[in-house]
């Protein structure tokens, strides 16, 4: 079949230079975007109830961008300042850029892993005195504590915002020839919000090994995974299924 419109499960892109944009224009493809999912924080009366004190920490674990605005908004509404001297481990460049938005960025109080967790912990090993604190959604990796509690350092795993469904009552039906899904709670969003969807020639596509085996779970057929060695973005993978798929023509 000739793929000609693309739902895409997050917010449209601000950037006019996008990647979408172009894959539409190359391909003369409708793409159109909407979230599945959205973030809910826990708000601090809850947070009182973990008997959890953030400045028993000296350093914070950083994993995405959510994990720093829902960070700094708990410190806000618990009435805490945050101390300079804390530690900030970030998963990646842009997470450590994005810090820059609450504090001071310097050098010595921000490490960068190179992309994955894994490379994140390898930084944190070498830092093992101090008490880590990890702010995270309720649909964290499961072997983010399990690496820091091997790694044996001491640290806090706490939940500071939730992953919810989006309500997509407004969208009669999902007529389009290809989904893109990046977390497992977009693959829920589906189910919970079109319990009768059925995917027959419907392409889906989906980022990460977390959310490819949420969609075999569901007894949905997986037709994309990204990131690939020749196609480590989503706009890539996409292109290269196109390309595939001309050719058998």
């Amino acid at each position: 079949m000739k793929i000609k419109t693309i739902l895409v499960s997050q917010p449209a892109p601000t950037d006019e230079r996008s990647p979408y944009h172009e894959l539409a224009d190359k391909y003369g493809l409708r793409i159109d975007f909407r979230p599945f999912i959205k973030v809910e924080p826990v708000d601090g009366q809850e947070f009182r109830q973990e008997r959890i004190n953030i400045l028993d920490h000296t350093a914070i674990v950083l994993t995405s961008r959510n994990a720093v605005d829902h960070f700094f908004r708990m410190c806000k509404e618990m009435r805490v300042t945050v101390p300079e001297s804390l530690k900030y481990f970030c998963v990646s460049e842009s997470v450590a850029y994005y810090v820059q938005k609450y504090i001071v960025y310097r050098k010595r109080k921000v490490f960068i892993g190179k992309q994955s967790f894994r490379d994140l912990l390898e930084v944190i090993k070498k830092h093992k005195d101090e008490k880590y604190l990890v702010p995270c959604s309720d649909i964290q990796k499961g072997e983010i504590p399990e690496l820091l509690a091997k790694s044996g350092v001491k640290y806090t795993n706490v939940v500071f915002y939730r992953t919810v469904a989006t309500d997509l009552s407004d969208m009669k039906n999902l007529k389009y020839d290809m989904l893109v899904f990046f977390s497992p709670g977009g693959i829920e969003s589906l189910k919970k919000n079109f319990p009768d969807f059925k995917q027959d020639d419907v392409i889906i596509a989906a980022f990460g090994p977390t959310t490819a085996k949420c969609v075999k779970e569901n007894d949905l057929r997986l037709d994309i995974e990204a990131p690939l060695p020749e196609a480590p973005s989503m706009t890539g993978a996409i292109e290269l299924f196109l390309k595939r798929q001309a050719k058998k023509k």
